[in-house]
């Protein structure tokens, strides 16, 4: 059997690097090709056609995305949903146009409604309004959902999508001014551990709940469900409502990740609320039953995914 070739699309960022470390590791071990931003500019539409007629590809994995937490997203509107739009557009569709039957995209728990039932179905997807925090992006991720269900309808194409709980690990973003909630409270308690600040302040008032998974689990449920024969996967998810969950199980408190980050970095002053930030959905945890049925689920234990996150910090930061 030839070798498959799998073009991984934002290979650098805490999603990609993940992809590429573990099919690395896989026997035998596909041809992997991947490209950086300075070579390929995924929103350049003409550069995205060259790049799929000039290489002979086997599948894509698309996990490319302009990413940031509540600030990052407050600040920055209109380059997360034109930067997002325009990568998905872009590659999806030379996908097509090259040819080429099989791709993963990678989308975001965010697309959700920010009062969907809890845990979240798949099936809640636009059934309401969007977290206004960061509605931009979520429009980009449906788009990307949408899109990949459309090629399928029309052209019979096999293009999945997935969407992970928060993802924490190793080479997360830790910039305080960019990341997402994890890397960025290990980064301002390791922080004030060397300074010895006294005390770590948190944006709101820490009763909000989320879900988080290890990046190397969602890594392990993304290959596992690319593995899965097209009929399969049809199967277990229906043609306008084609992508699934990966999750977990278990969600916590802000307030008591923050004493988990705490313990893990070895800060030993207190930690202060600041309740005139924005809290978000008090509750953000998804339904990963259909994952769980066609027989995966998350193995990493959240205080050994933290231990982990935190030394690749130290070893990199």
């Amino acid at each position: 059997m030839p070798t498959q070739t799998i073009y991984i699309a934002g290979h650098s960022g805490l999603v990609g690097s993940a992809f590429l470390s573990q099919l690395k590791q896989q026997t035998p071990a596909p041809t992997l090709l991947t490209k950086s931003h300075r070579e390929l500019d995924l929103t350049d539409q003409n550069a995205v056609s060259h790049f799929f007629n000039h290489h002979d590809i086997n599948s894509v994995i698309l996990c490319a995305a302009r990413v940031g937490g509540i600030h990052a997203n407050s600040h920055c509107p209109a380059e997360f949903i034109y930067q997002n739009l325009m990568i998905e557009c872009n590659v999806i569709h030379q996908a097509f146009k090259a040819g080429i039957k099989k791709l993963l995209f990678i989308a975001s728990s965010c697309s959700y409604p920010k009062d969907a039932p809890q845990p979240i179905a798949e099936s809640s997807l636009l059934t309401g309004t969007l977290e206004p925090t960061s509605e931009p992006f979520s429009v980009a991720k449906i788009a990307g959902i949408k899109l990949c269900e459309s090629y399928n309808r029309q052209y019979g194409t096999d293009y999945r999508t997935l969407l992970p709980a928060n993802l924490y690990g190793p080479r997360d973003n830790f910039d305080p001014k960019y990341s997402h909630v994890i890397p960025a409270l290990i980064h301002k308690f390791h922080q004030a551990k060397i300074n010895q600040t006294p005390s770590v302040e948190i944006w709101g008032s820490g009763k909000p709940h989320r879900e988080f998974l290890y990046i190397n689990d969602m890594v392990e449920a993304s290959l596992y469900i690319m593995g899965l024969d097209q009929d399969t996967y049809q199967a277990n998810t229906q043609p306008m409502q084609s992508h699934l969950n990966i999750g977990s199980n278990e969600d916590i408190s802000i307030g008591k990740l923050a004493e988990l980050v705490k313990s893990t970095t070895g800060y030993k002053g207190i930690i202060t609320f600041d309740t005139s930030k924005p809290d978000g959905p008090m509750r953000k945890a998804l339904d990963s039953s259909t994952l769980q049925a066609l027989g995966w689920q998350s193995k990493t234990s959240f205080t050994q995914g933290l231990k982990q996150t935190y030394q690749w910090y130290l070893n990199n930061q």
